[in-house]
């Protein structure tokens, strides 16, 4: 479990209970599924565990949780914490938060990347989802976090903006946000 508000604990108001946990190695069939329903790659967002069998899906798991301990990491590759977001005990989204940047996540894909299953989108879950893992940067001692965005996303755009994003590039299609975490 991970530190921070809202990691693990109930978050919001009356109603739902809805979560921030980090993954976990026993993780299940519930969040297979979740993995299952969103794309394997949308508006720039890769999910690795799209295309994986059930039987590869503990591997993954592991190999996630290495990653967030900085270990076999390629030498592209800067150490991410995976988090869930759950309503009432079912996963609705997933988060990638990266402890730092290297020169390419500083041109594309920053220190957050999130994604809400389709059909769980137009809840508000992706706002929630944002600013939990914006809680849990400011825990890992991460003062300003850059997301990336297409242009076109305005949905996510939104978010990002609700979220205290400001906007500082526009580049090929691609929007450079800035949140100060304070």
């Amino acid at each position: 479990m991970g530190s921070g508000a809202g990691i693990g604990t109930p978050i919001g108001g009356v109603g739902t209970d809805i979560r921030l946990r980090e993954l976990n190695l026993s993780d299940g069939r519930d969040v297979f599924d979740m993995l299952h329903e969103i794309p394997p790659e949308e508006n720039g967002f890769m999910n690795s565990a799209h295309e994986l069998s059930f039987e590869q899906f503990p591997g993954f798991l592991r190999k996630e949780r290495d990653s967030s301990e900085g270990i076999n990491l390629d030498k592209s590759r800067v150490p991410q914490t995976i988090y869930w977001l759950t309503a009432d005990g079912k996963p609705v989204g997933f988060g990638k938060l990266r402890h730092y940047l290297n020169d390419s996540l500083r041109r594309y894909g920053g220190h957050i990347g999130y994604a809400i299953r389709p059909s769980e989108r137009g809840k508000g879950y992706g706002n929630i989802l944002l600013k939990e893992l914006l809680k849990a940067a400011k825990c890992r001692g991460i003062s300003e976090v850059l997301l990336t965005v297409a242009e076109h996303n305005t949905p996510s755009r939104r978010v990002i903006e609700a979220n205290g994003g400001v906007l500082a590039a526009l580049s090929d299609g691609e929007c450079n946000y800035w949140v100060r975490l304070v």
